[in-house]
């Protein structure tokens, strides 16, 4: 994999240099010490990845990643120091289509494997270009008193258009909303945090026993799957282990399919693969209203169009519409869709 990295620190380029040598199928082939350089050097050379650093003079990582996206758009992870503080930034870059967001390594650990552990796994998820997911049985979903369920699933550009969404649904919307972002589990508190800040609907993780309510969204919140049991709580699995995106958006399409007695939407937005794709044709197969983000309002058109391609969404609408489909689905004043 051909990397670029863009970051003003030495000692933080001499560490990523360090943790991808780890790996010769790594390859670095340029590094620039700020935003417009780095514009510059994708433009001229675009690499298929980007480890792009927030922070930095001349132009930040987030107006770099917006520039880049727009022109010579490529794989991009942010990589920077303390996350959390950051969190806005990290978002912003997301929100114009960067995929994760991890810590910068540090050259301190004595065990270069350790240090490196979070960035080669992010890593591992684009060479791997898909995650696995089972899909459920075609049969007809039962009729049910249950809850209605949207089940939303995100990945590259994903914050900006779940806070798009959800920012526009009212306060007594009718159904759960269960959200499945890409996203490292040392980032999620704080991505819950951020969207809760940007609608009127309760944002929280997901924890394991929850079961979904009405006007509530809860967010997978760790790297182990997210599915629904048979009694319609929330459990966290690390099966299959084979899946590389983590948490895996076709393993909770899949078990809404097959474990969820009420009606339910799926939506799959903007993200870079296919995951999500399988899942949500479980879902419309099983009689679901099923929607794929379309492809100009998407940061990056890889996992709609691979739900389109397959025949999954039974509707393609632009995001600001999105919502709108959703209260006419699933109504307002806690009525069933």
């Amino acid at each position: 994999m051909k990397i670029g990295i863009v970051n003003d620190s030495p000692l933080a380029v001499a560490a990523l240099r360090r943790a991808l040598s780890l790996d010769p199928a790594h390859e670095i082939v340029w590094v620039a010490g700020d935003g417009e350089q780095a514009v510059s050097m994708a433009a001229a050379r675009t690499p298929d990845l980007i480890l792009m650093d927030l922070l930095m003079p001349v132009m930040d990582g987030v107006e770099a990643t917006r520039r880049i996206m727009a022109a010579t758009p490529c794989a991009i992870v942010v990589v920077t120091m303390d996350l959390g503080r950051n969190a806005a930034q990290v978002f912003d870059a997301m929100g114009y289509g960067a995929i994760d967001a991890v810590d910068t390594p540090t050259l301190a650990e004595p065990d270069a494997q350790i240090m490196a552990g979070p960035l080669l796994r992010n890593i591992g998820r684009l060479l791997a270009g898909r995650a696995a997911g089972a899909h459920a049985l075609r049969a007809p979903r039962p009729a049910s008193a249950a809850p209605s369920l949207v089940a939303i699933g995100a990945s590259a550009g994903g914050p900006a258009a779940l806070a798009a969404v959800l920012g526009a649904l009212p306060r007594d919307f009718g159904a759960a909303v269960v959200i499945v972002q890409h996203v490292d589990e040392a980032f999620a508190q704080g991505m819950a945090e951020w969207l809760d800040a940007q609608c009127v609907l309760p944002v929280r993780i997901a924890r394991a026993g929850d079961t979904p309510q009405a006007s509530t969204v809860l967010l997978a919140g760790t790297n182990d799957h997210l599915r629904l049991t048979c009694g319609a709580r929330m459990a966290y699995t690390t099966e299959p282990g084979e899946s590389l995106y983590r948490p895996s958006i076709d393993v909770f399409f899949a078990s809404v399919a097959e474990h969820w007695r009420g009606q339910a939407v799926g939506v799959l937005l903007t993200g870079m693969g296919r995951d999500g794709a399988l899942g949500l044709r479980a879902m419309r197969e099983r009689g679901h209203l099923t929607i794929a983000q379309d492809q100009a309002t998407s940061a990056v058109y890889g996992m709609p169009k691979a739900a389109v391609a397959l025949d999954a969404a039974s509707e393609v609408l632009p995001l600001p519409r999105i919502a709108a489909r959703l209260v006419k689905a699933c109504g307002g004043g806690r009525t069933p869709c």
